[in-house]
């Protein structure tokens, strides 16, 4: 029988549901097929993303440098466990009257490795908050599997699957010396891409 991965919340929030049902180290095992189109169809999110972004504010997406550069991905993807400031980065609009180019200011985020060996990743403030794990993928990227608590009221995240537009998948990768991305293409409302953005 698998063993069932429990992940707990951040220090001060109650339990989550788990997030994933069975302890694998191949996300394709985990993911949905619409999860899984979002990773292969991820160049496209990138480029039509970063198009209606610089149509939105080109001097605004140019003050970010490195984090929106598509090919900054470094070896070694793997984050050291523990605290991270971190920002979400919006690309793109599905045309809900949202803007194409929207950057955030800055929250909190944690890593965390369990006994096993997964690396959990969960944003801890604001008012979108994914967590998941990370899955080994290649020398340059993980990928992220998990879902979206919203509002800064809701202290459980529900259980993969269960409801696909908390649904959220990723390619995460290192961009600098302590600093890391986290890329959501095809997120279920607002953008076309989502960038999550790390810094010890």
């Amino acid at each position: 029988m698998p063993k069932l991965i429990t992940i707990l919340a951040p220090l001060g929030f109650a339990a989550a549901a788990p997030v994933l049902a069975q302890a694998t180290d191949n996300w394709r095992s985990v993911a949905t097929a619409a999860d899984e189109r979002r990773i292969a169809e991820s160049a496209d999110a990138w480029q039509t993303g970063l198009a209606e972004a610089r149509r939105a504010d080109r001097r605004g997406l140019a003050r970010l440098g490195t984090v929106v550069n598509r090919t900054a991905a470094l070896p070694r993807p793997q984050p050291t466990p523990g605290n991270y400031r971190c920002r979400t980065i919006k690309l793109g609009s599905k045309g809900e009257g949202t803007s194409g180019f929207i950057a955030y200011g800055w929250f909190n985020c944690r890593v965390t490795l369990s006994a096993g060996g997964d690396l959990t990743l969960t944003k801890t403030t604001g008012s979108q908050r994914p967590m998941g794990k990370l899955y080994p993928h290649n020398s340059r990227a993980l990928v992220f599997v998990g879902t979206l608590a919203l509002s800064s009221t809701e202290r459980t995240w529900p259980r993969y699957g269960t409801l696909p537009d908390r649904d959220v998948v990723g390619i995460f990768e290192r961009i600098g010396s302590n600093r890391y991305r986290l890329v959501m293409p095809q997120p279920s409302t607002e953008s076309e891409l989502d960038i999550l953005e790390l810094v010890r």
